[in-house]
């Protein structure tokens, strides 16, 4: 099985129930969740300062016979279906789901990109990530662990989600 880890994030409305949400609506589309990190909580990065704060978790997912442009539909469908506007770049929102790690593949794609291309930038994917594997390598070769610690703050908030049978 391809080692294939989704980021996911909320900061509106019941923001634990939905990140549950769309753990499940994932499997629906056969995105099968093995792992779930704990959850995360975190300031917002990037867009307007006076948005509610993320909850977050990384899981890693069994795609199947899905490619990764097909595992992107399946998120974005996702995100239509919890209530997901893209109006304000990096504002707030009901789900947000991208994918971070597809064992050694690259993508330069503008559509998607991975690696994800602010991994390693971000606390709040670095952490959870780290909570699935302790020493993930990345597409380059290189450890996680031997790249400087990203910025900004993160804490636990709650243990993993429930993995759908």
């Amino acid at each position: 099985m391809p080692r294939v880890f989704l980021g996911l994030g909320a900061n509106l409305g019941d923001r634990l129930a939905t990140l549950q949400r769309a753990v499940e609506l994932l499997a629906g589309s056969g995105v099968r969740t093995v792992a779930c990190s704990r959850v995360w909580a975190t300031a917002p990065v990037g867009g307007p300062p006076d948005q509610p704060e993320f909850l977050n978790v990384v899981v890693l997912v069994d795609p199947g016979a899905l490619t990764p442009t097909e595992i992107l539909a399946a998120a974005n469908a996702v995100e239509a279906e919890l209530g997901r506007v893209r109006d304000v770049r990096w504002g707030p929102r009901t789900i947000d789901i991208d994918v971070l790690l597809w064992d050694d593949l690259r993508s330069d794609d503008p559509a998607l990109t991975i690696p994800h291309p602010r991994l390693l930038e971000r606390a709040f994917v670095v952490l959870p990530l780290l909570d699935l594997d302790p020493d993930p390598r990345l597409p380059d070769g290189s450890r996680l662990v031997d790249h400087p610690a990203p910025a900004g703050e993160a804490r636990p908030y709650a243990p993993p989600l429930a993995v759908p049978a």
